[in-house]
């Protein structure tokens, strides 16, 4: 593809819209020399007149009228879609997210972001392993992992588990000695299906936290997603370790007892990030923010 030179082109393109050679000048930031010489080597390029000069005056020849026609569409187009990877459309924001956390702590809070910013319509990606961050995935991104050049990564969050069991199975539990009343249940592990560590490394690293042994001759129920634990959970199906952000509060009230034992750090921490690039994009800091106060509110409850 051989193109025009550029500069020639949106310097002529300034001259026809602006109808002055100063006019584009001023608009470009340049001196009216420099835009007539740019026009100048486009003439040449294309081996065509774009202007009739008479004196002072002038006007676009038909070759100059119909090329004007062609090129200011063309970057116009260029220049919007530009503008939309660098800063995304103005009201319109995807942000990629993990299912878990869009499920049980995210989706139960937007009524309280589209009351606040009502001007935003906020799209949800969900995704289930680490999201690549591009522009054709998402805007911007919840991750554990963020990348490391070209974006801004704020925290939100560090990652703590505790045991939770359903309503019918704490009033099993809730009068005997702990930790040895888990063991006559089953344990409820979450493996993702590109983990090596083996089984049940949360219960294994959460006894270790707590300064006791796992016992060999409990039974344990792997799943390949925390959801699917904590939906087991709810059905009294075993014990499981869950996030304290993916318990609602009617989680707590209908469903869910936390069983009043230990914390584990899991060590991850989870961040809002975008291109650096979009850093002063107002939709952007507006739910950066907004997620920044929920996860305050999370903490302080």
């Amino acid at each position: 593809m051989k193109l025009p030179p550029l500069r020639a082109l949106q310097c002529f393109e300034a001259v026809a819209r602006l109808h002055g050679f100063s006019k584009a000048a001023d608009a470009l930031n340049v001196t009216q020399s420099a835009v007539s010489h740019q026009v100048r080597l486009l003439e040449d390029y294309l081996g065509e007149p774009l202007f009739n000069r008479q004196g002072r005056s002038f006007s676009l020849t038909l070759t100059g009228e119909h090329y004007f026609k062609e090129i200011s569409s063309a970057l116009g187009s260029i220049a919007n879609v530009s503008q939309h990877i660098r800063h995304g459309e103005s009201g319109n924001i995807r942000l990629a997210v993990y299912s878990s956390l869009a499920v049980k702590w995210l989706i139960p809070r937007l009524d309280d972001f589209h009351k606040q910013y009502p001007e935003i319509t906020l799209s949800l990606n969900m995704v289930t392993d680490e999201p690549e961050c591009n522009d054709q995935l998402a805007d911007c991104f919840i991750t554990v992992t963020p990348p490391k050049e070209n974006f801004v990564s704020q925290f939100l969050y560090a990652e703590k588990l505790y045991p939770v069991c359903g309503q019918a199975l704490w009033q099993q539990i809730r009068d005997k000695p702990l930790p040895e009343a888990l063991w006559s249940h089953p344990l409820l592990s979450v493996q993702s299906s590109n983990s090596s560590d083996g089984i049940a490394q949360d219960w294994l690293r959460w006894c270790q936290h707590g300064g006791f042994t796992l016992p060999k001759t409990v039974k344990i129920n792997q799943f390949s997603h925390v959801l699917l634990a904590a939906e087991a959970t709810r059905y009294d199906l075993g014990i499981s370790l869950i996030d304290h952000y993916l318990i609602t509060a009617q989680d707590r009230q209908q469903n869910f007892v936390r069983i009043p034992m230990h914390e584990l750090l899991t060590g991850d921490s989870f961040y809002f990030v975008f291109k650096k690039n979009r850093s002063r994009q107002g939709d952007i800091i507006k739910l950066g923010r907004w997620l920044k106060q929920q996860c305050f509110e999370q903490e302080s409850m």
